[in-house]
């Protein structure tokens, strides 16, 4: 036997011994722990998991704590196809989920109330509310320009302005799609069985249950999301980047780039929130509102200051340029093989 093989075999002997584990079981685990028993990576310790798929691609997991929302310590619970560890937060460029047909990354959203809203900036925006919500799921990444393409070669649909001969520029195949009208997006969310999230949904799943102000919290930070600031800061001109390019961050449920990188299309109508006493001839069934900012702010706000997880627009649904993109949400159905693990460090 290799070296590595002849070492699980001990593992799985020592297991059955002291632990009472089958064969089946006291192998996985030992496969386990030749990585998780290391100092820098032990197993209820793994709260960065991005170095998982060199080693866990396609080793399944057993389901745990499938009743309870979120874990212990609050990391998120993630919806994926397979019940896989590939499902964990990936490494950049390496996307989960990114072909059509296999579902991207999920994360549930527990039912419960959130506060919306805020009282300190532009009056669209207050006034701060409570809302209450069902359990639903959202996906942790935007959607890419390769799953876009995906979809339009399956359906015909017209390519996005900055596609060549139906296909993405070199080199932007996890970048999120763009140019897209909301149009786009609610048709490729109906595609792989899911829909556009609400306003409310957005910007629970954003920023979390406490008000905070962005996804990592109250403390504007350049570095922690795709904004017009930051690449102000780096001295160049700005541009999408590869979807889950800023770990630091995420929001309270794992979802990635809920500030910055592109403004979001949602399915709720531009409407005054309850409460709300700054009339607009805007407000009704007549523009879509979108949500999170992006890499190059329109001409609705000046640099950074779309950043925060309260922020709005509104366009009309035939609107597409190059700051638009989307994520598909979905009621709390499992169906089919769909499975729910909780990233609690305990998943053997």
């Amino acid at each position: 036997m290799k070296f590595t093989e002849t070492v699980r075999f001990m593992l799985s002997i020592v297991l059955m011994i002291s632990c009472g584990f089958s064969y089946a079981e006291s192998e996985k685990i030992a496969e386990c722990l030749q990585c998780h028993s290391e100092s820098s990576h032990k197993a209820m310790a793994i709260n960065d998991t991005s170095g998982c798929n060199n080693c866990h691609n396609d080793m399944p997991i057993e389901i745990k704590n499938t009743t309870n929302p979120l874990s212990a310590d609050n990391r998120p619970v993630l919806v994926s196809s397979k019940g896989h560890l590939k499902n964990h937060l990936p490494t950049q460029y390496n996307l989960v989920g990114a072909d059509l047909g296999e579902d991207e990354p999920m994360v549930l959203i527990p039912a419960g109330e959130f506060i919306m809203g805020s009282d300190s900036r532009l009056p669209d925006e207050g006034p701060s509310h409570k809302v209450t919500l069902k359990n639903y799921t959202i996906d942790i990444y935007e959607v890419t320009n390769k799953q876009y393409k995906k979809f339009i070669d399956l359906t015909a649909r017209r390519s996005p302005a900055h596609f060549t001969n139906r296909t993405y520029p070199d080199g932007k195949a996890d970048h999120p799609v763009t140019n897209v009208t909301w149009f786009d997006a609610q048709a490729y969310c109906e595609s792989v069985g899911r829909r556009l999230p609400t306003d409310e949904e957005w910007e629970k799943a954003a920023r979390g249950t406490d008000g905070r102000a962005y996804p990592w919290g109250n403390k504007f930070n350049v570095d922690y999301a795709n904004t017009p600031v930051r690449w102000g800061k780096l001295k160049k001109e700005g541009d999408t980047m590869p979807v889950g390019s800023f770990p630091k961050g995420v929001s309270p449920y794992g979802l990635y780039d809920m500030s910055g990188n592109v403004w979001e299309w949602t399915s709720s109508w531009y409407t005054a929130y309850p409460g709300n006493v700054h009339p607009s001839e805007n407000y009704g069934e007549q523009y879509k509102t979108l949500k999170g900012g992006s890499w190059w702010d329109c001409s609705f706000y000046r640099c950074g200051i779309s950043a925060p997880s309260f922020n709005r627009s509104f366009f009309l649904r035939g609107t597409r340029n190059k700051s638009f993109g989307f994520r598909c949400a979905s009621e709390n159905s499992i169906k089919g093989q769909q499975k729910i693990a909780v990233l609690d460090g305990r998943h053997l």
